[in-house]
């Protein structure tokens, strides 16, 4: 988590056109870094299963993590929620949206950290997505970010990593360059 958060942070300034930038060169922390609704979000996932009763079915954390969410993020409310979270969340609803955006992804590391198999990280991925990113693709980012922090934190290589993630989720054929030349 201290990554996510960390990376949260670090990226923050950069995160849409006002300093929006395509280089691996940039300061880590300036005067514009700061956390982000992804941070609140990481904490409220962890919250929801620290919560959550010990061998919860998925309604139950979920849940727990709603009600987490819901606390959390109406202690924080500018933090830069999205549109769509942002009615969710402040209207305190119970029910997922669709959402196939990246928020799931970016919420997810609580679940690589806690699980004991990788199909619990999986399973935990899908339960914190769901709550609002039910559309698949928004499952499918959770559970691909939530394998990578399982399987490295396992002391799997990142070879072995970039295997699992082509084999069951995307493709990875091009490197940061390529993403940066693209813009």
């Amino acid at each position: 988590m201290y990554g996510a958060i960390l990376g949260d942070i670090i990226g923050s300034p950069y995160e849409f056109d006002t300093y929006n930038i395509k280089t691996k060169e940039f300061p880590l922390f300036s005067k514009y870094s700061t956390i982000t609704d992804d941070s609140v979000m990481t904490l409220a996932v962890a919250l929801g299963f620290m919560s959550a009763p010990e061998g919860a079915d998925d309604d139950t954390l979920r849940g727990s993590i709603i009600a987490a969410m819901h606390d959390i993020g109406n202690r924080y409310p500018n933090a830069g929620y999205g549109g769509r979270f942002r009615i969710w969340l402040f209207r305190r609803f119970n029910e997922p949206y669709y959402s196939y955006g990246n928020g799931s992804a970016m919420r997810v590391s609580p679940c690589g950290l806690i699980a004991v198999e990788l199909y619990e990280a999986l399973s935990l991925a899908k339960a914190s997505a769901e709550v609002t990113h039910n559309h698949p693709e928004g499952i499918k980012g959770a559970q691909a970010t939530a394998a990578c922090i399982y399987l490295l934190r396992t002391g799997k290589t990142k070879d072995e990593v970039r295997a699992y993630v082509q084999e069951n989720f995307y493709p990875l054929d091009k490197t940061m360059d390529q993403w940066c030349e693209e813009g």
